[in-house]
């Protein structure tokens, strides 16, 4: 696979294109987000995947407005939060995150969780605002594949990414699977697995032979494997290694030890336990 840099793209299923490598914005309170946004668009990032949980949406537009980057070359993700789903909540949940953003369009709007019952007229209210051509695309976070065989039972478009916790503990084969399968693009949050194994003597000794460090050696598996990655940090400095991750291939021997290092090991909640949420 030829991934070039920030700017390599992978298309989607309805023939927009999403940058494989992205920032995630979870936890970054409001008045960071601004900063760090910009660092990451002046080093080249061109994606960036906030929620309306975040409570950070107006940060992130405001960055994105003020870098001097055309509207068109920033991909922009939101999601719309358990509380807010079911048909008209939803539409009305689309139409204040877009107020904070202040865009007049939206790159991709998601589902953040599969809250049970509820998600399939979620989904409905995003087909409406798709069709409006509001949003570019429109997606799911955190569905299994069997919620997302239940969405494919009454859903006339069917999600161009699912937006799950995948890292190299936890790969969700059987969910990437379905995806592939269908035609959906898959796209890692937490792919560093907040930080909980970045001293693994496996991977420290491996990092080492690319002069890499764990981090880079981890979010390059991520895009070996056709994953869209969106790795959080408000540090510029550690932007700019999260990106340095284009001049080396890791080795068949590396990758498939890596393929194989999971262990089902959940950081966030599971999929079909959302009412704690």
């Amino acid at each position: 696979m030829i991934i070039l840099d920030l700017s390599s793209t992978k298309k989607l299923h309805n023939g927009i294109t999403i940058p494989r490598l992205g920032l995630g914005v979870y936890k970054v309170p409001e008045e960071q987000v601004y900063d760090t946004v910009s660092s990451a668009l002046d080093l080249g990032y061109r994606h960036i995947d906030t929620a309306s949980f975040y409570g950070n949406e107006e940060g992130v537009g405001k960055a994105v407005h003020n870098s001097g980057i055309p509207r068109e070359e920033i991909f922009v993700t939101s999601k719309v939060w358990n509380d807010d789903q079911g048909y008209e909540n939803t539409l009305k949940a689309f139409d204040r995150s877009m107020d904070k953003l202040g865009f007049e369009y939206l790159d991709l709007f998601l589902i953040h969780w599969p809250v049970p019952d509820v998600f399939p007229e979620t989904w409905k209210a995003l087909e409406k605002v798709y069709e409006k051509r509001q949003t570019r695309a429109i997606g799911v976070s955190n569905f299994l594949d069997h919620h997302l065989g239940e969405l494919a039972k009454t859903a006339n478009e069917t999600p161009v990414v699912d937006q799950i916790e995948l890292h190299p503990k936890l790969t969700q084969k059987s969910t990437v699977d379905y995806c592939r399968e269908h035609h959906i693009a898959v796209e890692s949050w937490s792919p560093l697995g907040r930080a909980k194994y970045l001293d693994d003597s496996a991977l420290v000794k491996m990092a080492g032979k690319y002069d890499k460090s764990v981090a880079q050696l981890i979010i390059r598996w991520h895009l070996e494997n056709n994953l869209i990655v969106i790795p959080k940090s408000t540090n510029a400095s550690r932007q700019k290694e999260n990106a340095a991750v284009f001049d080396f291939e890791i080795s068949p021997e590396d990758k498939k030890y890596m393929d194989q290092m999971n262990e089902n090991l959940r950081i966030g909640s599971h999929p079909d336990n959302t009412k704690g949420l």
